[in-house]
């Protein structure tokens, strides 16, 4: 009886009619990336991914925890079920789909280069001849920079985080940095360790940005689909992108 019991437990198991309690939510997050994510003076994260990911878990009546993780951990992390969803300005690629599901997109994330001010360098190959430019691991300027610059003599640099960019970037250890356009705007640009910096040539249009997700979760990408749709559509998603942007994000 007992092995009847436990096959029969087996079999509804597999065909899932155990659905998982998403009563917590564990969101990972590199907290290096302003405005999106990022740490306040008290330590708290704060940043319009945040927000988000807080909004659609009090929806959803789940308990949002968050965990910090270096960009080029987040897939691994993912898989590895250290979290639930990576929600760190996550951008959707054709690479990146293979081993992840995502949600339903949250922003666009054109991507664009920053010099000292003056700077006549343009990303391209010709103008990046022989310069160096600061990418964050597992990001997809690193990935842009690595297949269409590094072959071609142009330094292409990973570093752990975003802040690392910036910082080698300030000492004049890196020519250039590749990275979002809003948040090299916003979280640098507009910043004082920003001043004497600028953006150097057009924007790289690279996609849009979802909440990575594991394939087998379909259950918490449905849900979580549905909350964003609905903070569209009653006007909550216009209303935290307000707090960080005075244009539109999203996009069409």
């Amino acid at each position: 009886m007992k092995k009847i019991a436990l096959s029969v437990a087996l079999a509804l198991a597999a065909g899932g009619a155990y659905a998982k309690d998403w009563s917590t939510i564990r969101f990972g997050t590199d907290a290096s990336y302003a405005p999106f994510e990022s740490k306040a003076t008290d330590g708290k994260l704060v940043g319009f991914d945040i927000d988000l990911g807080n909004e659609i878990c009090k929806r959803l009546n789940a308990k949002c925890v968050w965990v910090e993780q270096d960009f080029d951990g987040m897939i691994p992390g993912l898989k590895a079920k250290k979290f639930d969803g990576a929600l760190s300005a996550l951008t959707i690629t054709p690479q990146r789909e293979q081993q992840i599901a995502f949600s339903a997109k949250l922003f666009n994330t054109p991507t664009r280069l920053v010099a000292k001010k003056g700077s006549p360098l343009q990303p391209t190959i010709a103008s990046l001849q022989g310069k160096t430019v600061g990418v964050e691991q597992g990001s997809i300027q690193e990935t842009y920079a690595k297949e269409n610059w590094a072959p071609r003599g142009i330094g292409v640099i990973p570093y752990q985080n975003q802040d690392q960019v910036y910082l080698d970037l300030q000492s004049g250890r890196l020519d250039a940095a590749l990275q979002d356009e809003v948040q090299a705007d916003l979280g640098f640009l507009k910043t004082p360790r920003g001043a004497g910096f600028a953006f150097a040539g057009p924007e790289i249009p690279t996609g849009a940005a979802a909440i990575g997700l594991r394939k087998e979760d379909a259950d918490l990408k449905a849900k979580i689909d549905k909350t964003i749709a609905d903070m569209i559509k009653d006007g909550t998603y216009k209303k935290i992108e307000s707090k960080y942007f005075d244009f539109d994000v999203y996009g069409g």
